[in-house]
């Protein structure tokens, strides 16, 4: 099979190598072009170069440079891993077979850019992963295939995406692309009763309000772990709340303090209050980087008694 890639990232890398691998010939590699204020290298980039493939790297995919570009790398299928530049109907129809790509939501649910951070915020209990036809509109093409993912109570956006989307949705690429070229795919047409477009997960939407519902601090939290980092101010400092345990408070009896109180410090972590019980914080950041949530507390001199901003 002739494979023309579009990605970037590890994502993009992963798939680019899970093609070779298997023994696929990758004759086009698009990225982005190098971005000048950053100091990492883009790894599907280095990954392409190290293989001898030929890169693309055009500031638009709209132009007729690109679109030439896939004309003449003769491709079967174009597969779209983690791509950050628009990519116009011209383009994914020149592979014989067309284009797919990649998206981290069961379509049409969680359309756009943070669909793992909003589902996880949002208390779902199930997420999963959709090789759909990519249109003009952002993730609104027809399905190709799904797989679904379970959230459990304690996951976080880092081990959904790490330990299940990324390795799932790179073997899930591979699986729809022989399926099309095969000519034994389905493209079923997405239900927008069931649709809902959210923007990116930002740092606005990963404020803590201590004043709301336990159940509703801990997934935001688990939401933002790793990224952007759910946070709080300690009077004018910032703090970036990642690893954590939810203590539930069953009775009147066992409420302890009042939204945003530091109930209790131990040798590793601190107590936070809000409605329903209490957050456990056991790794966060302050100006010092993350450290464990006792550190934290010495590094702020944080007392019993005291309050986070609600």
């Amino acid at each position: 099979m002739r494979v023309a890639l579009i990605g970037s990232a590890d994502f993009g890398k992963a798939a680019l190598e899970a093609f070779l691998d298997r023994g696929d010939e990758v004759v086009a590699v698009f990225c982005p072009p190098d971005n000048p204020k950053s100091s990492k290298p883009e790894v599907l980039k280095e990954a392409a170069l190290a293989r001898g493939l030929n890169l693309l790297q055009f500031a638009s995919l709209k132009g007729p440079e690109a679109a030439q570009a896939m004309i003449d790398s003769h491709a079967d299928i174009c597969a779209m891993a983690y791509v950050l530049q628009f990519v116009p109907q011209e383009l994914c129809k020149i592979p014989k077979h067309g284009t797919i790509q990649y998206h981290p939501s069961l379509l049409p649910k969680y359309r756009g850019p943070s669909a793992i951070n909003w589902a996880i915020a949002l208390g779902e209990d199930k997420i999963g992963l959709t090789i759909f036809r990519p249109s003009d509109g952002l993730d609104e093409g027809a399905v190709i295939l799904q797989k679904e993912v379970v959230i459990g109570p304690n996951d976080t956006l880092g081990k959904i995406y790490f330990d299940h989307l990324f390795p799932i949705g790179v073997k899930a690429l591979l699986e729809a692309a022989d399926l099309v070229v095969a000519g034994k795919h389905q493209e079923i047409v997405q239900d927008e009763s069931q649709a809902n477009y959210e923007g990116w997960f930002g740092v606005d939407a990963a404020q803590i309000h201590w004043a709301t519902h336990i159940t509703q601090i801990y997934s935001l939290i688990r939401a933002c772990n790793p990224a952007p980092g759910a946070w709080t101010k300690f009077g004018e400092q910032k703090v970036q709340i990642y690893d954590c345990h939810k203590h539930v408070a069953a009775t009147f009896g066992a409420v302890r303090g009042k939204p945003g109180e530091i109930t209790q410090i131990t040798l590793d972590s601190f107590f936070v209050a809000c409605h329903g019980g209490q957050i456990e914080v056991l790794k966060a950041k302050g100006a010092a980087g993350k450290v464990s949530g006792a550190d934290l507390a010495k590094e702020l001199s944080v007392e019993v008694g005291q309050f986070f901003t609600l």
